[in-house]
């Protein structure tokens, strides 16, 4: 899959470096079109709606995502097992912000809240330290993993204003030597390892209600994402402060293309919004204190054979903070092909909307373009051979 993405097209700018250098006008290669760029969120400032560049989007006072409470479900599993998932109030309640949002928060996850500010602190200590000293973790698009700030290969593409750091948490036969990891903070893989297990374990649980919802057996989710070889990556992000936020985004909207995606979020500056229903609202995200925003990817969607869908979202930035998150994807096994549930599919009234295909060969589109929207996904529908 790296044979044609062996270096990056272009040299590479670090975007905190262009931010610390005190620039007022950000560089055209940053400049989104008009129909692209967003409403600019303030740091703290209170709910408004605004127009700007003829690309309306609101922030609306009474719209935000669901909130899930997943601990009677933790107490739950701890004391009767695996069962209790069917007619559970927060099976149901993961399924209703999966049917409406494709977005929920989650708390009560089990995740140490000590834990969590730890990961993130460690990963905001990085940023701060000299680039020199960063550059030498430079990544390229053969792996992606390291020290990054584009992604995709194509040349002359319009670039996203913000950094990276990427790395394989898991299976352990995937997991990211330790040469790719930043030598300081001096905790920063040892804290980033034990939140990674700590973060798929919850997926691991949301793995088997959205199973449950669906009307399929607990293990079916995982089972046909590759069992205990499913991957989790890592994404530390850093987005700098911006001169001219209203012409530019953190990163690109897109959809995930793996199974769930688990975001911790800076509670402190808000920059995530969530693409809302047919008329295409963009809804800025208020995380709640400790908590994880989980949204759920492609595969899901190709699973669910589109009950599930996943759901557009970006980032934007602002000219007062920096922001930071930590966002852990949780994926297939590469080389498994995925295709609709055969209990979701039936001839007539519901085929099959996608083809098998790989997490490997899904994933080479975004790999080699970078975030669009879901043209992914949308270009698979109606390329599943009918039902016999």
């Amino acid at each position: 899959m790296a044979s044609c993405m062996q270096e990056w097209p272009e040299p590479v700018v670090r975007v905190q470096a262009l931010a610390e250098s005190g620039l007022s006008v950000i560089p055209r290669c940053y400049v989104k079109p008009p129909c692209d760029r967003p409403v600019v969120v303030a740091p703290a400032a209170p709910t408004a709606v605004k127009e700007t560049n003829s690309n309306k989007a609101a922030e609306a006072s009474d719209i935000s995502i669901p909130v899930v409470d997943l601990g009677e479900l933790l107490l739950q599993a701890k004391d009767a097992g695996a069962g209790g998932l069917v007619g559970n109030v927060v099976t149901e309640a993961v399924a209703s912000a999966c049917r409406e949002w494709g977005f929920f928060q989650v708390v009560n996850h089990g995740v140490r809240p000590e834990l969590m500010r730890a990961a993130r602190e460690s990963w905001r200590g990085f940023f701060r330290r000299p680039l020199a000293e960063k550059q030498r973790y430079a990544n390229s698009p053969r792996t992606y993993e390291g020290y990054g700030s584009r992604l995709g290969v194509q040349k002359g593409a319009v670039l996203d204003w913000g950094d990276y750091f990427f790395l394989h948490l898991a299976p352990e036969a995937a997991k990211s030597a330790a040469n790719f990891w930043p030598a300081n903070p001096s905790n920063c893989k040892e804290v980033s390892e034990e939140y990674g297990r700590e973060v798929v374990r919850v997926c691991e649980l949301l793995m088997r209600v959205l199973s449950v919802s669906l009307g399929l057996d607990e293990a079916h989710f995982q089972r046909a994402f590759g069992g205990a070889d499913c991957g989790a990556t890592l994404r530390a992000n850093y987005y700098p402060r911006c001169p001219q936020p209203d012409l530019t985004l953190g990163l690109s909207a897109h959809s995930d293309p793996g199974a769930l995606t688990v975001l911790l979020a800076d509670e402190n500056v808000r920059g995530l919004q969530v693409r809302r229903g047919d008329d295409g609202e963009w809804v800025t995200v208020q995380p709640v204190r400790d908590a994880f925003i989980v949204n759920v990817g492609d595969q899901v969607q190709i699973l669910s054979n589109s009950v599930y869908k996943s759901v557009e979202h970006r980032v934007v930035v602002n000219a007062e903070e920096e922001r930071i998150s930590l966002a852990l994807f949780y994926n297939p096994k590469g080389d498994v092909p995925i295709s609709p549930a055969p209990g979701l599919v039936t001839a007539g009234n519901l085929p099959a909307l996608y083809p098998p295909m790989t997490f490997d060969e899904y994933r080479l589109y975004i790999r080699n373009k970078g975030a669009r929207g879901k043209a992914q996904i949308e270009a698979l529908k109606g390329q599943a051979s009918p039902e016999k």
